[in-house]
């Protein structure tokens, strides 16, 4: 039990509205925190208390409190105070930015600032500073994200908060499909390979899937098979790589062919296979197989 404590991470975001909170707990669940939005600080403690002592996985948690708790939000310094009373691990992290990029951002988003319902947008701001003035001076971190991109943002919160679940990365997936049974609406990135050879047409590999390493064989002798699987494999590489420098979290990828049967079987597998290598864990799924009389199947097809 106090291993698990010591691994135990209790994330209070507060700060101004419009700097971003959403968005850093939004990452924050995405690293695989358990996260709660608008939690009322007079809850804070007690929740903090139940998640410490629990034996379950939510050994990482995040909540946001701010302003839009009305006079909810004046308990939070008491809260704080309790907190440290018992014990129990906690870091306040302050998210703010200048007065301009917050009234460029509520223009933006035509959004009401939560003080702002009777005054402009500029003299809300101006009194929840005020208001949070307190608060800042307790925060362990404060974040200014006036010019942070949000790739700065993830890779800043990969750093600080990262731990075992960001170094996960990003879950890709590459599934086969039929253009007969519907495109899938589910994939990021949707590949037609209805171009590489057919081994539908020979009667021998007709039933067979493109895992048989002979139906395989057949689709790689094309050198357009092979001068197809170096650029898929370039392309993939480059977008998986800027797709990750974006903080993007998962990536699926579907690769078509008439039937689901031969070619994007083959493919999937090969592409399968390659990024398994470059980046670890990767799903290979195969959609519409079973939807085909399936006479010989092994999967075993050799690597290039």
């Amino acid at each position: 039990m106090e291993k698990e404590k010591d691994t135990f991470r209790f994330v209070i975001i507060t700060g101004m509205s419009g700097a971003g909170k959403t968005n850093f707990m939004q990452k924050l669940e995405d690293m695989g925190y358990y996260c709660v939005d608008n939690l009322p600080p007079v809850l804070i403690v007690r929740f903090a208390d139940l998640c410490w002592k629990s034996t379950s996985n939510t050994r990482h948690v995040a909540v946001v409190t701010d302003i839009r708790g009305g006079s909810f939000f004046d308990a939070l310094p008491q809260a704080l105070d309790e907190l440290k009373k018992r014990g129990i691990p906690h870091e306040v992290v302050f998210l703010e930015a200048s007065d301009e990029a917050l009234v460029r951002r509520y223009m933006e988003t035509r959004r009401q600032h939560p003080l702002a319902k009777n005054m402009r947008i500029q003299e809300g701001i101006s009194q929840e500073r005020k208001i949070l003035a307190g608060v800042r001076a307790q925060a362990d971190l404060i974040i200014d994200t006036t010019s942070m991109k949000p790739s700065d943002l993830k890779g800043y919160m990969d750093n600080r908060f990262g731990g075992e679940q960001a170094d996960k990365g990003m879950q890709i997936t590459v599934f086969s499909f039929g253009f007969k049974y519907g495109i899938p609406i589910d994939a990021d990135m949707v590949i037609d390979v209805r171009f590489l050879p057919n081994p539908f047409y020979v009667e021998k590999y007709k039933h067979w899937t493109g895992r048989v390493q002979e139906v395989a064989d057949y689709i790689s002798r094309s050198p357009v098979t092979q001068d197809f699987l170096k650029k898929l494999y370039d392309f993939m590489d480059f977008t998986v790589e800027q797709f990750k420098a974006v903080g993007k979290t998962q990536f699926t990828i579907a690769i078509g062919c008439t039937g689901g049967m031969h070619r994007s079987v083959f493919v999937t597998e090969k592409l399968g296979k390659h990024l398994k290598d470059k980046y670890g864990h990767v799903n290979v799924e195969h959609r519409d197989l079973h939807r085909n009389p399936v006479e010989h199947d092994v999967n075993d097809i050799a690597g290039d």
